[in-house]
């Protein structure tokens, strides 16, 4: 009897240490909205799958399926509200038709650095408002901020842009509330995923695109088609991507399974911001001897698509009150950040 309750306790004790103690385990299919060798975007999905499985001695186990192969990359969030998959990974401003303040925690016009963005969604109360904003909207998920990067380019263009009136009846891929910004200004904008870009172009589809950063538009072959590539980025000064789980999978995890993923999903954050930082440079570099033009918009235009962009961003307020929320509190987090930003940091000349 005392050798059975020795035993007893040695398999209790083994199990708590596991942390698998009275735990189901968790099988979980994943599509993902970026391909995972996408570096910064699309990698961080695929890193977060295996770090879960070997931080949690296989209590959880995500299995990656890439962009189509399961799940549109414009379905995901639907697809795992309704159960069809237990989680997903994905740009989350793709549902701004859905949930019209979603893309405020995506990417933001002339918005937050990534760092700073970071610091609001962490610390000013942005994890928790996410979970309520799609709450407020009937979508049964749980969101976790999962990868991040640095801006984007402004886009891939045959001329470059030089006032906006060339924005005029440009058939243009863009995303988010950017492409609110330029539809305002006459363009033609229009959403499809990344790997459908190349061919668009090539085909006249569209005129022009954006998507990411240079370390992976490169990969894309978007410089094949066309030869202007501007910058600054001002339409996605941070890129957010999120681990989307069901409500049921989510509330069916221990606690120790919770922070499993918000330890990995924070770790993916910092390495894919990490990953672009260390790779877009030299990326960059090198695009004059591909014949690229990297040019930069001009500061005059730049400013008038801020005043563009603040009229859009009032309009957006107007009519959500989710939207409104967010975006006065992201606005309170940058007046006092600006103190410290214009401060701290040296001069990127210097």
């Amino acid at each position: 009897m005392k050798f059975t309750k020795a035993l007893t306790g040695v398999a209790a004790a083994i199990a708590l240490t596991s942390g698998s103690a009275f735990a189901e385990d968790l099988r979980w299919k994943m599509p993902v909205a970026f391909a995972t060798n996408l570096p910064g975007l699309g990698a961080p999905g695929g890193w977060v799958a295996e770090n879960l499985t070997t931080a949690s001695d296989g209590s959880i186990q995500v299995r990656v399926f890439e962009p189509g192969k399961l799940v549109p990359p414009f379905d995901i969030l639907q697809s795992v509200s309704d159960g069809k998959v237990a989680a997903g990974y994905t740009w989350i401003g793709y549902d701004q038709g859905k949930v019209p303040a979603i893309p405020l925690f995506a990417a933001v016009p002339f918005g937050m650095k990534p760092w700073a963005y970071m610091g609001w969604y962490y610390y000013g109360g942005g994890h928790e408002m996410l979970q309520e904003v799609y709450a407020n909207k009937g979508f049964d998920v749980h969101a976790q901020l999962c990868g991040i990067i640095g801006p984007e380019t402004a886009g891939w263009y045959a001329e470059p842009i030089e006032t906006l009136e060339d924005y005029k009846g440009l058939k243009i891929r863009f995303a988010g509330l950017g492409g609110k910004v330029l539809e305002k200004l006459g363009a033609s904008v229009t959403m499809m995923p990344g790997g459908e870009l190349y061919q668009a172009l090539e085909k006249g589809t569209i005129d022009a695109t954006e998507f990411s950063m240079p370390a992976i538009d490169q990969i894309l072959g978007f410089n094949q088609v066309v030869k202007y590539n501007l910058f600054p980025g001002w339409h996605q000064q941070f890129t957010a991507q999120y681990m989307l789980i069901n409500m049921d999978e989510w509330n069916k995890a221990t606690k120790a399974q919770k922070a499993l993923v918000e330890a990995s999903c924070t770790a993916a954050t910092t390495r894919g911001l990490a990953e672009g930082e260390y790779k877009n440079g030299k990326v960059l570099a090198e695009f004059q001897d591909k014949g690229v033009q990297a040019d930069q918009i001009p500061e005059d235009v730049l400013r008038e698509l801020r005043d563009v962009t603040n009229e859009v961003m009032k309009e957006e307020a107007a009519k959500d009150a989710d939207f409104k929320r967010v975006y006065e509190s992201q606005n309170e987090f940058m007046e006092s950040y600006k103190v410290w930003d214009t401060r701290a940091y040296v001069p990127a000349d210097l």
